[in-house]
């Protein structure tokens, strides 16, 4: 099937060339300066939301974030979980009480002291909060401070994400006296090894942080300074990293090539899979999606190698399922679950009664714009027609999760597979916006979330087998995220981030 070869492009030249010369040399970034070698300066695609702990993301501002505060766990380079605030933890037998050991000696930058009451006011301070993350710390149900370097905190049923995300915004560490601060969205105060220069930031423009002097692990962060600049337009952070003016960036698939000829180091990490969001499995908007034959045969109509080949220049991995590779929910043998096979297709919607096809609408937006002709054709070599309706850019996720579409085309990442449960999987996920639901899958989320921990992949792998064979999504390939950097700038990546935290990065020998 001949796929129309459609490019990313960044911004205009002109803007882009504004952005670049409003670097500048302040940067600290240049070539042959000492000073270069103890600043890490970065462009990041978004800029900051807000430093208030009950509103941090993930993804791309993680790293405006990761500088300023702890979490009590972290993860290393191969993704495996390590002390940080917490040097220990472990469940009872029943998996509903977690005991965390904690580091003593540790203050935050207005002089308190971390203990286990600043443990037990973060986390119930995010699970009251308004912020996408808020459901990392809501499955706690009591706190009970056994010392002040000991803490219980007890669970009504299993979390099997609980110590995932206390290596991520559910372990975000700040002191208590900033938690409701009229200043809490700009003025972060935690324990981290660096702390927000105000004078050296510009909201929007530049964040420059600097070292926290006495900060308890600094051997782990080897930079005096950090410099992270907001740049939209890829353009721009391509001639920034190209002329000295950065270090290191993210941009995309398209870059590779351009990057390679520049003598630019290319970091990849599979984080985010490509493809359909088939949010209508209850028929609800379109009565034909609730039939799983429907459902199946849109899998089998997507050319995915020709996809991922011709828009993502092969930087992938073909897949039909949302867990992470790196996380206890990917089963490799489902991966050739839906090859390309347009007859089978035909064949599925025949049977379940839709052999003349169909209508869905879908949100278009200029963001997907290299994928939107791709779902036409594709979908329409099956009979199946798309009705696009134009959304602002800055908007198609809002319209992805407000329920009025049956599909969307999404660029979604994943972490753990609980937390990819919780975020797309059940009733109540914001990822399926129609609520949609099966006795069956229920029963496997329970066995998931009360399995003991040695039955835990085997059970989240069962999660995963039902999803594809229900097909509940339509995956196509896990994009390899591209993370440049200089010659002088070496970068770990993250299995569950597309973006390193500042602890991913050092200078090289």
């Amino acid at each position: 099937m001949l796929i129309p070869r459609l490019i990313r492009r960044g911004g205009a030249v002109v803007a882009a060339a504004a952005l670049v010369a409003g670097l500048g040399a302040c940067s600290g970034a240049g070539a042959g300066s000492s000073s270069a070698a103890k600043t890490l300066t970065i462009a990041n695609v978004l800029d900051n939301n807000s430093f208030d702990p009950t509103q941090l993301n993930i993804g791309n501002q993680m790293q405006y974030w990761s500088p300023v505060v702890d979490t009590l766990l972290t993860r290393d380079k191969s993704n495996k979980l390590q002390p940080s605030l917490a040097t220990a933890w472990k469940y009872d037998p029943t998996r509903t009480v977690l005991n965390l050991k904690l580091k003593s000696g540790v203050k935050f930058t207005d002089g308190t002291p971390f203990d286990a009451s600043v443990v037990r006011a973060n986390l119930t301070n995010l699970a009251a909060g308004t912020g996408q993350n808020s459901y990392m710390s809501q499955s706690v149900t009591t706190y009970q401070i056994v010392s002040p370097t000991e803490i219980n905190l007890k669970l009504k049923t299993p979390d099997p994400g609980l110590i995932d995300y206390l290596a991520s915004v559910g372990g975000v560490m700040a002191s208590p006296k900033s938690l409701k601060s009229p200043t809490v969205a700009t003025t972060p105060v935690g324990s981290g090894p660096y702390v927000l220069d105000k004078a050296g930031t510009v909201v929007g423009s530049t964040y420059t942080y600097t070292r926290n002097t006495g900060y308890w692990n600094a051997a782990a962060f080897p930079y005096d300074k950090i410099v992270i600049k907001p740049m939209t337009d890829l353009t721009a952070r391509l001639n920034a990293l190209k002329s000295g003016q950065l270090n290191a960036a993210l941009t995309d698939t398209n870059s590779l090539a351009d990057a390679k000829r520049t003598g630019l180091t290319v970091n990849t990490t599979p984080v985010n899979w490509n493809g359909l969001l088939l949010m209508d499995r209850d028929g609800k908007l379109v009565p034909a999606l609730k039939d799983v034959r429907v459902r199946q045969a849109i899998n089998y109509a997507f050319d995915r190698e020709a996809i991922l080949k011709n828009v993502s220049h092969s930087e992938g991995a073909l897949t039909t399922q949302i867990f992470n590779v790196a996380g206890d929910g990917y089963d490799k043998s489902l991966d050739g679950r839906y090859n390309y096979d347009v007859a089978k297709a035909k064949q599925l919607l025949t049977e379940a009664g839709y052999g003349d096809g169909f209508t869905i609408t879908m949100p278009e937006a200029a963001n997907f714009a290299q994928y939107n002709a791709i779902i036409t054709q594709q979908l329409a070599a099956i009979a199946i027609t798309v009705k696009w309706v134009k959304v602002p850019a800055n908007a198609v996720i809002p319209e992805i999760l407000s329920g009025k579409y049956p599909v969307a085309f999404m660029t979604l990442g994943s972490q753990s597979a609980w937390q990819d449960i919780q975020k797309a999987v059940t009733r109540k996920s914001p990822w399926n916006p129609l609520k949609a639901g099966d006795p069956r899958l229920d029963k496997l989320l329970a066995a998931a979330q009360t399995a003991p921990e040695a039955q835990l992949p085997a059970a989240m792998k069962a999660v995963s087998k039902w999803l594809v064979d229900q097909a509940w999504f339509a995956p196509w390939y896990r994009e390899n995220s591209v993370f440049l950097s200089d010659s002088r700038t070496a970068v770990a990546m993250q299995a569950y981030n597309v973006a390193p935290g500042i602890s991913s990065f050092s200078p090289k020998e």
